[in-house]
């Protein structure tokens, strides 16, 4: 499958939101996505939301069309646009969908192609993949390198499911030290801690279990741990429009403690905040107390 070829005519796009407050949070989710992730998605359209027969609650996928242009100026076929991401998707690399809607002819074929990769790098290193210790590595760690990825295949859609609930609640909601694991995108080793994940609901609550769920979503994704803590908090303030979000992951790094300045022991603290998490101190501090 030619990703340029299938992938050329894909892109994302987020709603601008319109309610008081939201134009700093709209900002940060453009930015979340580059300008080439952002013309290489696909625009077909996702089926319909599992939260779409719900009459009090909109639907956090629900389509709204915009027409596009071509050349000339001319009005085609409307778009439709999502307010997280095309498919369900969240910020998904040019491969996502390839990887994800693949065959069974197709994955053995890219699992061939790692296998073969790792090969190569263990001749590189001076070993030989040929002795007993070694014949199946090149195979067993392909596919744990796809184990250690695979939220790249995985859909909000799938995540959420129809875990949301109108509820009379306006108070904070935390779930902390959820267990994350994932691969430095600059080395490829592993950085592992925890995740403590806050919201204030809008009388909009999400199931605690999905909490977990999205952050291990985008943790299984090459990653730098500043990224991972903006797009969970981003991703909750769109699926729950709430009156804030906040995020605070501690992690430890091997890029840190196995190579370069080798410091075992050392914690990188990483936060982000939305909404009355960032602009009332108040608010703030009663989290950061609750969490430690």
């Amino acid at each position: 499958m030619n990703v340029q070829t299938n992938l050329t005519n894909r892109q994302l796009a987020i709603n601008d939101p319109k309610s008081p407050g939201e134009d700093e949070r709209a900002a940060l989710r453009g930015a979340m996505m580059s300008p080439a992730t952002a013309s290489s998605i696909n625009t077909a359209t996702i089926a319909g939301s599992p939260m779409s027969s719900r009459s009090h609650t909109p639907s956090m996928f629900q389509p709204t069309d915009s027409p596009v242009r071509d050349s000339s100026g001319a009005t085609g076929t409307a778009v439709k646009h999502h307010p997280i991401d095309l498919d369900g998707f969240s910020w998904p690399s040019i491969g996502t969908e390839e990887r994800r809607s693949e065959s069974a002819e197709e994955k053995e074929a890219r699992q061939k192609k790692m296998s073969d990769a790792v090969r190569t790098l263990l001749e590189c290193i001076g070993e030989d993949p040929d002795r007993e210790g070694l014949l199946k590595t090149p195979d067993r760690y392909a596919k744990a390198l796809m184990f250690f990825t695979k939220g790249y295949e995985e859909s909000m859609n799938d995540v959420i499911n129809d875990a949301l609930f109108d509820e009379d609640h306006e108070e904070m909601v935390i779930v902390r030290d959820i267990d994350i694991f994932s691969l430095c995108e600059h080395h490829l080793v592993p950085f592992c801690g925890k995740v403590s994940i806050g919201y204030i609901p809008n009388r909009r609550v999400l199931g605690l279990s999905k909490l977990a769920r999205i952050a291990e979503m985008f943790s299984r994704r090459l990653q730098v741990q500043e990224r991972l803590t903006k797009q969970i908090a981003v991703a909750l303030d769109k699926i729950l429009q709430p009156q804030g979000v906040a995020v605070i992951i501690e992690a430890s790094h091997q890029c840190m403690v196995m190579r370069g300045v080798q410091k075992p022991g050392s914690k990188t603290i990483t936060s982000f905040m939305l909404g009355r998490f960032r602009s009332d101190p108040k608010t703030r501090e009663e989290f950061l107390s609750l969490v430690k």
